[in-house]
């Protein structure tokens, strides 16, 4: 396929706001690309599969100086026009409008070509690396049109601006492949779709296997990361038993971080967060763990990793140990230092079978078995059975006095849905004003903290889009050895600058805070129409995802409440 072509569809995509429309757009494009599904990795602003842990490396300067490089026009010339535009990708489009001869060579640029060679930046590595990857690029720039090198360059630096989420393009692959006749089919057809997606993590091999009617043969494999089942709140424990039924199972909900462990029939263990990031090197004392206490040769097993005090054995909040997802470096002294212990309450796969569909209780019995508990290694999520609203209220205020964060309520019979949030099971916590919402922007400092970034927006999320909802400025430390610094988030920010207007930063909405507030109030000011009152940053949470922010339904109930 021409890239050319795929450039089309993106200017028709990011011209509408409108879902359906999308949808529609999408759905009829895909019958172009049946037998190169691969393609829809870049309709992704991908070039690999949501899994794949593989990344580019290139950073806004990196393609600033590939840009110059093809275009003839100095790097100073180039900032100074993204300073101005705030999309390097029409900064490109714009000065590779200049370029002799573009057009004679735009027809020679396939859609496999660019895949191809974003696909390489992978590979490199060792001395002449950045001479490489901007060789690489330099060629798709040398053979684009102006319209085809803005979608290169926003393709290579991960921002790719037209609006597709994975709910749209199930829905198109839904459309395209089942055009179904009514409301009912087309719901039924998409849990099917999405259900693979979560399965598998890869809407390439979705979309291929769902065009043969395949999407059967899609199974969970261990070692490729799976989406974790996620669970909704709870108002309390009646609220909880009028979810789950009765009898139920509740659990510990452990103030730690979440772990899907897998391990493949050759022995590899491999450890991901519920954001599907490869953590494994970063815990080399989970792997040990799993190797020596869990009794079978293939697992998925879903747990929660907290953290103790090695002198003391109390346990300790997330934030004490969150840095252990962050850092690469310094792992054999932080696994002394900050120790964990893993806590299971589920699994997913064992010894080649997929347990997906079997009911909780028979998981829970499965992993009672396999699993040869140790304490501060390897333990299973304390748990009781019961009808009795007075006995869980009771194991729930245990919880709190150990520690923990409160209780989940778990359907004995459900099946572990991954990556849905579904009525089987439902977490209860005590009453408490905070929410996880992501940064959006950001501000530089003044005086003593110039240098820093010192005010970030926070947002909520309606579906997809994004709501702020307010501003927080206070509860970061000055040092960094006091908890999360200006200076810490300051650095993790300025990776993901998306356009600067002045003291402000647009941000890509990645980073995912806990803020606490005292109450919540109606306001104009802010696009969810409400505001944080005295917001507060509570803590970083790099384990969570857009998806686990709260959504701006959370928010009107908590606001209907303090009415």
């Amino acid at each position: 396929m021409k890239y050319s072509d795929l450039c089309e569809v993106y200017e028709r995509l990011e011209a509408t706001s409108k879902g359906l429309e999308k949808t529609k757009i999408l759905a009829e494009f895909l019958g172009k690309i049946k037998n190169e599904p691969q393609i829809i990795y870049l309709i992704q602003g991908r070039v690999f599969a949501d899994y794949d842990e593989r990344i580019l490396g290139i950073s806004q300067q990196l393609a600033i100086k590939a840009i110059s490089k093809a275009s003839g026009i100095n790097e100073e010339g180039i900032v100074k026009e993204f300073k101005k535009i705030g999309d390097l990708g029409k900064v490109a489009e714009k000065l590779m409008q200049n370029k002799k001869q573009s057009t004679l060579f735009s027809e020679k640029l396939t859609s496999q070509k660019v895949l191809a060679n974003l696909q390489k930046l992978s590979t490199l590595e060792g001395n002449g690396t950045v001479d490489k990857k901007m060789g690489l690029i330099i060629e798709l720039l040398n053979s684009a049109s102006d319209k085809e090198a803005k979608y290169i360059i926003r393709t290579v630096i991960g921002d790719l601006k037209i609006g597709i989420g994975s709910g749209i393009l199930r829905d198109s692959i839904v459309e395209h492949c089942f055009s179904p006749e009514n409301i009912e089919k087309k719901r039924e057809k998409s849990e099917e779709v999405q259900s693979a997606y979560d399965t598998t993590t890869d809407f390439a091999e979705v979309f291929e296997k769902t065009c043969k009617n395949k999407l059967k043969e899609i199974s969970l494999s261990p070692g490729r990361p799976v989406k974790v089942m996620l669970f909704p709140k709870a108002e309390n424990i009646e609220d909880a038993f009028r979810i789950t039924g009765k009898p139920a199972a509740f659990e510990y909900k452990y103030d730690g971080f979440r772990m899907m462990i897998n391990k493949d029939e050759n022995g590899h263990v491999k450890i991901f967060t519920r954001r599907l990031d490869n953590v494994t090197n970063q815990f080399p004392d989970a792997v040990k763990y799993v190797n020596e206490y869990v009794n079978a040769k293939s697992f998925i097993i879903d747990c929660e990793a907290v953290g103790y005090n090695p002198k003391t054995k109390e346990y300790m909040p997330f934030q004490a140990i969150s840095q252990r997802i962050r850092r690469k470096y310094d792992i054999e002294r932080l696994e002394k230092e900050l120790p964990i212990e893993l806590n299971v309450f589920d699994i997913i796969f064992c010894d080649g079978k997929s347990l997906i569909q079997e009911p909780f209780k028979k998981r829970r019995e499965l992993i009672e078995k396999v699993i040869k508990q140790q304490k501060f290694k390897i333990v299973l999520a304390k748990q009781i059975i019961t009808s009795d609203e007075k006995k869980a209220e009771e194991f729930f205020d245990k919880a709190l006095e150990e520690g923990q964060e409160g209780l989940m309520a778990k359907n004995l019979e459900a099946p572990y849905k991954p990556g849905a949030r579904v009525g089987y099971a439902v977490k209860i916590k005590p009453k408490g004003n905070d929410f996880d919402l992501v940064i959006t922007g950001a501000e530089w400092g003044n005086g003593k903290r110039a240098g820093w970034l010192t005010s970030f927006d926070v947002s909520c999320r309606n579906g997809k889009e994004l709501l702020e909802i307010g501003k927080v400025s206070t509860g970061l430390k000055e040092k960094e050895k006091e908890g999360t610094s200006f200076m810490e988030l300051t650095k993790i920010l300025k990776k993901l600058v998306i356009k600067e207007e002045g003291k402000h930063l647009q941000v890509k909405p990645e980073v995912v805070i806990t803020v606490q507030y005292q109450n919540i109030q109606k306001s104009p000011s802010y696009s969810s129409g409400f505001a944080l009152r005295f917001p507060r940053f509570k803590m970083l949470r790099p384990d969570r995802g857009i998806n686990d922010i709260a959504t701006i339904q959370e928010v009107e109930r908590e606001e209907e409440k303090e009415r």
